[in-house]
């Protein structure tokens, strides 16, 4: 059993939402992630920040097989990350 840390836990999550595309300052998020609005919110006054994880992270995730590269032939820097059938699994197990 592979013990994850609250900001791996929540990597996890949000690959699970989708891929994590590179973005600037070594941070990974959605392709195309913009601010969003809490669904419970009328009037659109309390924006939710974009998601991401750091490279760091997706290292550390990458190492037990919850995470994995997508197109292997790009540069690792640049490359799109996906979750695995392990992470999916290591979620269900232990939400």
């Amino acid at each position: 059993m592979v013990e994850l840390s609250q900001p791996q836990i929540a990597a996890l999550k949000l690959a699970r939402d989708g891929d994590l595309y590179p973005q600037p300052s070594s941070k990974w998020t959605h392709q195309n992630a913009t601010v969003t609005y809490a669904k419970s919110d009328r009037w659109k006054e309390r924006p939710q920040k974009v998601k991401s994880v750091t490279a760091k992270t997706l290292v550390e995730l990458e190492e037990p097989g919850f995470l994995e590269r997508r197109h292997l032939n790009d540069e690792k820097s640049k490359d799109v990350y996906g979750i695995t059938m392990a992470g999916k699994i290591w979620l269900l197990k232990n939400k």
